[in-house]
């Protein structure tokens, strides 16, 4: 009968137990010895007998595979780590979970949670403070402390638009304590927006300086273009007005500012060029 021994050590495996490795015999002694893992508690070898529990290559006995908080077994359990140690997920939530803005209480790993500003929400505690119905992922508005949704925030505190008497929820303009969207606040003449920009008014309309002055500005005697407003110095006579730059001889074309001048119908003239008239 041809012998049949242990591939390491070359004893006899009659009669004995053995494990077979890529079709290689070894007693049980040299296979615990050569293809064993050490438990990562005790520091023994993990037997053939034993059950081997392993994470990220890291090796345990099931006796061994605890709680480092409670010491209770975490086999067929769900865990998590911190720092290389294992924790049942209560220990882990007391210890490290954030705890919910709203209950209080602690948020379980692997359940969803809201963020906001540094606070964290289960997911059914964030909730509208009005209604009660849970945000999720819709836009909300943060008042005192409180959430609100957009349809409650708007019922509840929004001021409504004088123009299109909707809610104004961001970039509102108050004009004559009446409140506007931005977009709705525009010059009744060329519909530009008038936020931020200078403009004036007339029976309750508002105008940009632009439409103002070609409505209702004086218009110059010489150019015939408005006079604009904010301070623009002009010369007036006889119910007709002038620009500064347009108050000029129309003969000999001198700057008739801050000087005599004459009339002649329509025209101004200087006192040299009048005489030659």
């Amino acid at each position: 009968m041809s012998r049949y021994d242990c591939t390491e050590c070359e004893e006899s495996l009659f009669g004995l137990k053995y494990i077979l490795k890529e079709e290689k015999p070894y007693c049980i002694k040299c296979y615990e010895a050569l293809f064993s893992n050490t438990c990562e508690v005790c520091l023994k070898l993990i037997g053939c007998t034993s059950k081997d529990l392993s994470y990220k290559d890291r090796h345990w006995h099931s006796e061994c595979f605890l709680c480092v908080k409670c010491s209770r077994s975490l086999v067929e359990k769900p865990f998590a780590t911190r720092d290389d140690q294992l924790m049942c997920t209560e220990c882990y939530s007391n210890e490290y979970s954030a705890k919910c803005h709203s209950c209080l209480k602690t948020i379980m790993p692997g359940s969803k949670k809201m963020e906001h500003k540094g606070n964290s929400w289960h997911e059914n505690c964030f909730s509208c403070n009005r209604c009660q119905q849970p945000i999720g992922t819709r836009s909300f508005v943060q008042k005192d402390t409180h959430n609100y949704c957009l349809p409650c925030y708007e019922k509840q505190f929004a001021l409504q638009c004088v123009h299109c008497k909707k809610p104004i929820t961001t970039g509102g303009v108050n004009y004559r304590d009446q409140p506007w969207h931005k977009e709705c606040f525009v010059c009744i003449g060329c519909k530009q927006q008038l936020a931020g920009q200078r403009f004036t008014s007339r029976d309750d309309f508002a105008y940009c300086l632009d439409c103002f002055c070609n409505l209702f500005a004086k218009k110059c005697a010489y150019c015939t273009t408005p006079i604009s407003l904010g301070g623009s110095k002009y010369i007036s006579f006889e119910q007709r007005q002038w620009h500064n730059d347009c108050f000029n001889c129309k003969k000999c074309c001198v700057s008739l500012v801050g000087r005599g001048f004459l009339t002649c119908r329509d025209d101004i003239l200087c006192p040299d060029c009048g005489r030659d008239m």
